[in-house]
């Protein structure tokens, strides 16, 4: 919950002194192309979400089913980012918050994925083997 609320913080916070939407997956897409902003606001705001958690000492953290899984898991978020033209932060919070039906859409799918899978995953439902 606290997580939750630092992230809209975060996103209030980017809209009300750059007057930019915090969608996060084109920030961090636009970083990686070399595209920084005025006065490299892009690396600002992406720092600004990795060194709180390094400054708290909340590493390092064990990865249940290997980095060759979170590799690819990060490569399906990356491309579920890039298929919906943007993420968690910008459909579901800003996104929202504006009331955009593009948002509002892509919100339920995600959310119904994310619903699916941790049923599978989690719980052994709809199992692939015998």
């Amino acid at each position: 919950m606290l997580g939750g609320m630092l992230i809209g913080a975060g996103a209030a916070t980017l809209l009300l002194l750059n007057g930019k939407i915090a969608g996060i997956s084109g920030i961090l897409e636009n970083s990686v192309r070399g595209v920084f902003g005025e006065k490299g606001w892009r690396i600002a705001f992406l720092l600004g979400l990795i060194l709180p958690a390094a400054v708290l000492g909340l590493g390092p953290i064990a990865f249940a089913q290997g980095l060759p899984s979170l590799a690819v898991s990060g490569f399906l978020v990356g491309f579920g980012t890039h298929l919906g033209f943007g993420c968690t932060s910008g459909h579901g919070v800003c996104g929202l918050a504006n009331l955009s039906p593009r948002s509002l859409v892509a919100t339920l799918s995600f959310m119904t994925v994310a619903a699916v899978t941790v049923l599978i995953v989690r719980h052994g439902a709809f199992a692939w083997h015998s």
